[in-house]
């Protein structure tokens, strides 16, 4: 199972095929993600468990039974052919301020929609501490520099109690990472010049690491920057909701 540095590795692949790709758009940026993240699930609950995703297993994603609509989920766990848990992953890499709330209420009515029909689900979600805001054509604008007041919204929602409140994933994985910049406050000019210097350097070692510019705020509903501990709890959540 991948350990906390061994994530950032992973989260660094992921960033390379976005680079290679050209486009935030594009699903293949999180194969790699997605299977490396279900292949340690897979590990975590053991040979009597069943996970479906992208970039695992046979490479597809399952749907899973809402209270209102299906849902094709990221990551699935399934126990005798039943799912018994899900997993949405969402890594942004651009333009986080014009898609923010978006993100956000996507993410509440999904989990409203599963664990309405009784089906936990919990998220990861990984974002840049400094965002590049691009104008329609590619050209930079400036940084969405992350910071508490972005937070502010999950803050909120890590204190919820999910038992009350069925939008509120059972756990969420919170990771704010830092990429190595070219100077100091250097702004590219366009995503070309961004994609094309980040893809000389991704072999750097220290190009993406764990930020500090978040404190540890949250409640008991979102862990931050702590992969293993994440995998651990939603595991227990799971297995305690079987019994």
């Amino acid at each position: 199972m991948l350990n906390n540095a061994q994530f950032l590795t992973v989260i660094k692949e992921s960033f390379e095929t976005y680079l290679q790709v050209g486009t935030s758009r594009s699903t293949a940026k999180l194969k790699t993600l997605h299977g490396h993240i279900a292949n340690d699930l897979q590990e975590t609950f053991g040979k009597d468990f069943r996970i479906l995703s992208q970039g695992y297993g046979n490479g597809k994603e399952a749907s899973i039974n809402g209270r209102y609509y299906p849902k094709n989920v990221d990551i699935t766990v399934s126990h005798q052919g039943i799912p018994v848990a899900g997993y949405g992953v969402k890594f942004v890499m651009r333009n986080y301020s014009q898609n923010s709330n978006n993100y956000f209420e996507n993410m509440l009515g999904e989990t409203a929609n599963l664990r309405s029909n009784q089906v936990p689900y919990f998220q990861v979600f990984i974002i840049f501490d400094k965002v590049p805001y691009y104008k329609k054509g590619g050209e930079f604008s400036r940084y969405d520099v992350i910071t508490e007041h972005n937070m502010e919204k999950y803050i909120k929602l890590s204190m919820d109690n999910p038992d009350s409140f069925l939008h509120s994933p059972d756990k969420t994985l919170i990771c704010v990472v830092h990429l190595k910049e070219k100077s100091n406050n250097y702004s590219f000019k366009n995503d070309k010049e961004y994609a094309d210097y980040y893809r000389s350097v991704i072999g750097s070692s220290d190009l993406i690491t764990y930020s500090n510019k978040i404190q540890d705020n949250f409640g008991n509903g979102v862990v931050l920057n702590d992969y293993e501990k994440f995998l651990s709890k939603t595991k227990n959540i799971v297995i305690g909701k079987m019994k």
